[in-house]
């Protein structure tokens, strides 16, 4: 599964935060929810129990100077990985 998407809150990372292979994460940081790519993303329930969190919590940029003027949190939430939703 080569995607680009990240698992908790869709926002498009390149290069691929779980590399090619899809198994192998980059352990970088997601400007949006701030996951780190292979840590709280490990596993189905995790990246569900991540992506509660951050959204109770307010669903806060974690590089708010990377937020797109017209972010939309449900469009982008359309592009998480169908497995982790």
């Amino acid at each position: 599964m080569n995607n680009h998407n990240c698992r908790v809150c869709g926002l498009y990372i390149d290069p691929l935060p779980w590399g090619e292979d899809g198994n192998c994460p980059t352990y970088e940081i997601c400007p949006c929810c701030g996951l780190e790519f292979g840590n709280e993303d490990y596993t189905i329930k995790s990246t569900k129990q991540y992506r509660e969190k951050w959204i109770s919590e307010g669903a806060n940029w974690f590089e708010p100077k990377e937020k797109p003027k017209n972010w939309d949190k449900e469009e982008q939430f359309k592009n998480i990985p169908q497995k982790f939703k």
